[in-house]
């Protein structure tokens, strides 16, 4: 593969992006004096994400300085960040919030994860002020009218389209069989696995779980569950949990000679993170990857051009990684729904409740978000679209990371 060429190609598509972004927004009109709407940047640079927060907080950081430049500077628009460190702990978010409200009155926040929703959930209908998270949904936030949004559907969600997909590639109409690699340790463990065994449950034809193993925080040594679960007779193993779990059961199938049985995996713990902890990406060969976002492979994708101009044109210091493409995700999410609310309401006065009003009423086409986030659809009875939506999945082949399937339609689940 030529990836210059296909760079370009990538660019070529972007501009056209562009060009669509200026048509539907009327980038045309005089410049006026210049609005600043605050954004609110929830991050972690002391606690256990502070490894992947430079690519994640640069990245989103990046979008919101390329829509103030190329989108709301026609318009007399800018979109600011200020972050502030929680350490991905709910005691600090909350105590934290009352101060940057004060502080930044902001139209949205952009927070991480599972620590900023448990915090605010309860006070932002109050506050007006909607959330933005860059990861999957959980079942146990699955409500209705939420101020907290996610960039993709639930972890289950994601891997039910995985083992749908992997049961039509291999030819048979013989359900999968997943051993589940899975942690009591965190209620976001939890709700992956009763997800995927609530989706086995409901679609026998394609899923069988023949069992899940509960290990502690940190597993150093799995083999005797990984031989269990491979006795049992799994054919792929799920693991969700962490960096660490994925490596301690890829040392155990590999003690057990069965590295023919693959393990799939998310964007959190994914192929390039644990394979640098085995020791090499080639450790991590023919496993799989699977989530509702770009991947941060060397194919030429829009995606990829997109980040190429953020380092580039707007001097983001990150690296293209799947913490940085988790930035990108909200950052276009925040940017697009503040541009639309815009064009409801006018350059002045947008509030936080403008800007959810256009989260759920307007859809989001994947090239909004130059193929970032697949097409978005967010509505009142989720904190994420729940139907519609599309994964790519990820693997490793002759120690080179790269994109396997793109848009690999997502099922409809029912609520576990």
């Amino acid at each position: 593969m030529n990836t210059n060429n296909g760079c370009l190609s990538a660019l070529a598509r972007l501009a056209q992006y562009g060009a669509l972004a200026a048509g539907v927004f009327g980038l045309a009109g005089t410049a006026q004096a210049q609005t600043t709407y605050n954004i609110a940047g929830l991050a972690d640079f002391t606690g256990p994400y502070a490894d992947v927060m430079k690519d994640m907080t640069g990245c989103r950081k990046g979008v919101l300085d390329w829509w103030s430049e190329e989108v709301g500077k026609a318009q007399g628009v800018a979109l600011r960040i200020k972050e502030y460190d929680t350490r991905y702990d709910v005691a600090q978010v909350a105590s934290l919030w009352p101060g940057i409200k004060s502080e930044l009155d902001p139209v949205a926040i952009l927070g991480i994860g599972g620590s900023d929703a448990a915090a605010l959930q309860q006070r932002l209908p109050n506050d007006k002020v909607p959330q933005i998270l860059a990861t999957a949904g959980y079942g146990f936030a699955w409500k209705s009218d939420s101020w907290v949004f996610n960039a993709r559907a639930t972890y289950p969600h994601e891997v039910a389209a995985f083992y749908t997909w992997l049961q039509k590639k291999s030819g048979s109409t013989a359900p999968i069989k997943v051993g589940v690699i899975s942690s009591e340790v965190s209620p976001a463990y939890v709700d992956i696995h009763k997800g995927t065994e609530k989706f086995a449950k409901d679609n026998p034809k394609i899923l069988e779980v023949v069992e899940t193993v509960y290990t502690e925080a940190q597993p150093t040594d799995l083999t005797q569950q990984v031989n269990r679960l491979v006795r049992k007779g799994a054919t792929v193993l799920q693991v969700f949990n962490n960096t660490a779990s994925v490596v301690a059961t890829r040392r155990a199938l590999q003690s057990l000679g069965k590295t023919n049985i693959p393990i799939v995996m998310s964007a959190h713990n994914g192929l390039v993170s644990s394979g640098k902890a085995l020791g090499g990406l080639e450790q991590m060969e023919g496993n799989f990857e699977v989530y509702g976002m770009a991947m941060s492979t060397d194919d030429p994708t829009p995606a990829r051009a997109y980040f190429e101009q953020l380092r580039t044109k707007y001097k983001a210091q990150v690296s293209y990684t799947s913490a940085c493409i988790m930035g990108m995700s909200q950052g276009l999410i925040v940017a697009r729904a503040v541009e639309q609310a815009i064009k409801t309401k006018g350059a002045k006065g947008v509030k936080g409740e403008d800007v959810r009003a256009a989260l759920l009423t307007t859809p989001m086409p994947s090239e909004r978000s130059f193929g970032v986030l697949p097409d978005l659809q967010y509505g009142k009875d989720a904190p994420f679209p729940t139907e519609g939506l599309a994964v790519n999945i990820g693997t490793v082949e002759k120690g080179k990371y790269k994109l396997l399937e793109q848009n690999v339609p997502m099922p409809v689940l029912n609520k576990w």
